[in-house]
């Protein structure tokens, strides 16, 4: 007489992760670094490939980031298919994020930019191709992003997860937004 067993259900590659990095992080305190990121995707990519490592502000790091990748996407997209992959980054970024803020047991943990890169992506899309503009809304944006006024944070301390760390980062992007066109509409 055989006895069979019921067929192991599929562990996914980001369930097995996880439950790796859950366990090790109830027995040490995990301090992100450049191992640490380099083990999920979700890591490198909340992280911003690294430069959310930064000692020295790094939300304005991975706000940096985001130029360079403007200059990129701006070169070679459409103007509907760079609101897209904007979209889309958004979208990305709340699975990495989340599951990032789960990880290291802080929903918004300082190193994480990609709320920061995809917002301030929204921010260069929108913004005139002049670097006195880019200039201007880079520091509205660190400034509305730092500060927090309301409803921002509000939505910072009431939205814990991965939503919560991207959405609180679009209301600093729409505040920058704002100042710029009311500057565009009644300063010029």
């Amino acid at each position: 007489m055989t006895i069979s067993l019921p067929p192991e259900s599929p562990v996914t590659v980001e369930q097995e992760a996880h439950s790796l990095l859950e366990a090790r992080s109830k027995s040490a305190h995990i301090n992100p670094s450049l191992s640490f990121i380099f083990q999920h995707p979700a890591f490198l990519l909340a992280f911003g490939g690294g430069f959310g490592l930064s000692l020295v502000a790094p939300g304005t790091m991975g706000t940096l980031v985001a130029y360079p990748l403007f200059v990129l996407l701006n070169q070679h997209l459409e103007p509907m298919q760079f609101l897209l992959v904007i979209g889309v980054m958004f979208s990305v970024g709340i699975w990495a994020c989340g599951l990032t803020g789960k990880i290291l047991k802080a929903h918004d943990h300082g190193g994480i930019v990609w709320d920061e890169i995809v917002a301030f992506l929204l921010v260069l899309f929108f913004t005139p191709d002049n670097i006195v503009w880019q200039a201007f809304a880079f520091l509205l944006f660190r400034l509305f992003d730092i500060y927090k006024p309301q409803p921002i944070r509000y939505y910072d301390k009431k939205l814990s997860s991965g939503f919560g760390v991207m959405f609180d980062d679009m209301l600093a992007a729409f505040y920058t937004l704002l100042c710029l066109a009311v500057w565009k509409a009644f300063v010029l």
